[in-house]
Parts: structure tokens; C-alpha cells; sequence
């Protein structure tokens, strides 16, 4: 099974390359790997590495209150970040951080392992939700560097649970300890015999806390906006808006509304405007403002602060599987919609259960949940509740790993 995993990485490494030919996003993961090992810094003499390996910038943000409580505890620490994704790795530097160097992960193949792990020598490795990469748990456990998985979520349609898993149940054993999401998670990893774990929760519910703490003002959106709240779709992809297509046309004849789309490209951005013609208006061309009452949002780094000037929100994400993250306008005391199709992300059952978000299916649930927005005036302090019982994963995790050890 070794051979064939090995066999479906260099597959896996050699489909990237060929797709960077029409593939920008696939060009910028090869273009980042190659060589990069020239440029590793050395780790300056008597600092302990501690590694964090992120899928993502989703990843990155959820480990963040982690990263700095050990910086907090310990500012000498190295924090060394990887990352899969060009999208974790172009963005990260947007946020607030003591990250000490940050790269690509190499591809998972045992040379490349090594060569990694010999150059850094890190003391602990922390995986962000998941991305078990085999021969580097394999190398770490062989050098005796301690690995965590943090705010991990398991699902019992994963490799891991099928009957030809054995082999994916074995990289699991490289882990020392599993921090978890949820109890699914916990009694799924019981299930294959797996005792060294704990259910912590959620970091990122500690990562909006402290975000809602050190806001900052939109001159731009306030301008927009003139004192009043908006209807904000943030993260949006074409199927939510096209959902919400009759809905917000409805809504501006009251109210405002900002778009903040996931893709800016200006294809995607062109296709709003021809949405709602005559109604939107750019960002980066407010100064062009003539009472438009859409305003779109066509540059990154926004969306997390503009939640503060919200109404109600909806999320995107939850047609396509992949629901983007509903805690941003939550902590700010927004209710939430979003798609039917958030089975992987365990706060949107928390958020639906709890009656501080709705689900939408179709078209004419809009209305109906507007509805129901409106007529109650407590959603600030349901979600307040909320947000403030799930907070604490960060603490939790430290407190087992570095005092209580």
C-alpha cells in the first residue's frame, strides 16, 4: 500500500505540473516549490522550532490563537508555517502574526521529507484540521518530533473508516495527540482504536473574539452606507447570487446591501454588475458614487472587518460543500444564511440548532427569512451566547501541551 500511496503522490505532483499550463493557481503551487529549499533560512542557535502545517488561509486563521499563545508564553520560539495552498500562502501576511517563516510543504514524498525535517529540525509539528501527509508524520516520528492534529474534524465517509483503510489508519499512529472539533469526531476515531485524544473545540471561535477586538474603520463603506446597516453577502459564489438574485433586488428599495464575493476576477465581478445593472457600485470606484445601493466589494482583505456594519448575513459556500466561515459576522451579532449543503463544516448545525441561522434552499425562502430577521431584535445577544460558550480551544490545547506535560 506504501508503494501505491507512493505511486498516487508522484501522480498527484505530475498532474499539478502539466495543469500549470492552463491552470494559474496550479503554475503558482509548482512556481512555489521549485528550488525553495535554496532560500530556507537557518534557524538561529538555541531557538526550539515549533511547526504549523496549514491546507490553507481558512487553516491558517484557525491556528492562529494557538501560534500566539506560544509566542505569548514564549517569544524566542521559531514558528515555522507551511502551507499546500498558494491561496494560504499569498494571503497570510494580510493577518496579524509572529510567524517566523513561512513556505510551501514540499510534495509528500520521503525524500523531500527528510530533506525538510533535517533543515528545520522542529521540536513539535501541529497539523491544522487535517491534511495527514504520510512520510512526513512517518520522518517526524522517526526523529521523535512530537505531532498534534488541532480543531481536527473526522468524518465517518474518510478514508480512514473504510475497510481498505489500513494503510491511511497507520499514518493516523504517527500522531501523538488529536484535538477535536466535535464528539462525531472523537467517537469515530474510538472506533479505530484510537485513545490519545481530546475534544477542545474550535479555535477559530477565539480567533473572532480577538479580531472583534482591534476593528478598524471603513471610510469607504461608511460613506456607502450613510449611518445605516446592510444586507452583506460575503464569500458569495455565482449560486447564492443567483439565488438571492429577486431578493436583494426586493431588499434595495429599502435597505443597502455589500457584496463581497470570494472571486474578484473581474469576469465574476462583471457578471454582478450585470445582475443587478444600474444598482452596483465598485469598491475601488466609491468616489464615483451616484446612489447606487449595492456596493461591491472588488478587492481582498475587507469582508472580516465590513461584517461590523451588518444587518443580517449571507454566507457562501454552502452549495458548492465548501461553506466559508459564518463565525466572522456571527461575532458581530449578525444572523446568518447560508446553502443546504454544509454536512463538513459542524458550526452550521451549531448555528441551526441554536436559531441564529437560517437555511436557504430556494428562491422563495428568502422573504420568509427576512421575515423572521426582522421580527425578532435579540439576535445580538443569542449569538453573544454563542460565540462565548465555544470560545477557549486555544487555552485549552496550550495548557495540555505545555503545563500540564
Amino acid at each position: 500500500m506504501s508503494f501505491l500511496y507512493l505511486f498516487a503522490i508522484r501522480l498527484l505532483g505530475t498532474g499539478i505540473f502539466l495543469a500549470q499550463l492552463i491552470n494559474p493557481k496550479a503554475k503558482k503551487w509548482v512556481r512555489g516549490r521549485q528550488e525553495q529549499w535554496k532560500n530556507w533560512p537557518e534557524v538561529p542557535k538555541g531557538r526550539r522550532v515549533i511547526w504549523f502545517h496549514c491546507a490553507s488561509l481558512g487553516e491558517f486563521d484557525q491556528g492562529l490563537p494557538l501560534m500566539d499563545r506560544i509566542k505569548e508564553e514564549d517569544p524566542e520560539v521559531f514558528l515555522l508555517l507551511t502551507f499546500f495552498s498558494p491561496s494560504g500562502f499569498e494571503h497570510y501576511h494580510k493577518r496579524k502574526h509572529q510567524v517566523d517563516y513561512a513556505c510551501y510543504l514540499p510534495l509528500d514524498l520521503p525524500s523531500r521529507a527528510s530533506t525538510f525535517l533535517d533543515h528545520f529540525r522542529p521540536e513539535q509539528a501541529y497539523f491544522v484540521k487535517y491534511e495527514y501527509w504520510h512520510f512526513f508524520l512517518r520522518e517526524a516520528h522517526k526523529r521523535a518530533v512530537d505531532c498534534y492534529a488541532v480543531c481536527a474534524i473526522f468524518r465517518k465517509d474518510h478514508r480512514f473508516f473504510k475497510w481498505y483503510g489500513a494503510f491511511f489508519r497507520k499514518t493516523l499512529t504517527f500522531m501523538k495527540h488529536f484535538f477535536v472539533q466535535n464528539k462525531e469526531s472523537l467517537e469515530l476515531l474510538h472506533q479505530i482504536g484510537i485513545r490519545n485524544l481530546s475534544l477542545v473545540g474550535d479555535m477559530r471561535f477565539d480567533r473572532v473574539i480577538e479580531h472583534r477586538k482591534s476593528l478598524v474603520s471603513d471610510t469607504v463603506i461608511e460613506q456607502f452606507l450613510e449611518g445605516e446597516r446592510a444586507f452583506i453577502l460575503g464569500s458569495s459564489w455565482s449560486e447564492g447570487e443567483a439565488m438571492l438574485e429577486s431578493g436583494i433586488k426586493s431588499y434595495v428599495e429599502q435597505g443597502k446591501v455589500i457584496i463581497a464575493p470570494h472571486d474578484i476576477g473581474e469576469a465574476h465581478l462583471k457578471e454582478i454588475e450585470q445582475r443587478f445593472r444600474g444598482q452596483c457600485i465598485r469598491y475601488s470606484r466609491m468616489s464615483e458614487h451616484q446612489g447606487e445601493n449595492i456596493l461591491l466589494i472588488d478587492c481582498i482583505g475587507k469582508l472580516a472587518n465590513a461584517y461590523q456594519y451588518g444587518k443580517f448575513a449571507y454566507v457562501g459556500g454552502g452549495f458548492k460543500g465548501s461553506l466559508h466561515n459564518i463565525l466572522e459576522p456571527a461575532v458581530f451579532g449578525l444572523p446568518v444564511l447560508f446553502g443546504p449543503k454544509h454536512d463538513r463544516f459542524p458550526e452550521g448545525d451549531l448555528f441551526l440548532e441554536s436559531g441564529v441561522a437560517f437555511e436557504l434552499r430556494k428562491e422563495a425562502d428568502f422573504p420568509v427569512i427576512l421575515k423572521a430577521i426582522e421580527s425578532a431584535n435579540d439576535w445580538e445577544q443569542k449569538l453573544g451566547a454563542l460565540i462565548e460558550s465555544q470560545r477557549g480551544a486555544a487555552e485549552l490545547i496550550y495548557q495540555i501541551n505545555f503545563v500540564k506535560s
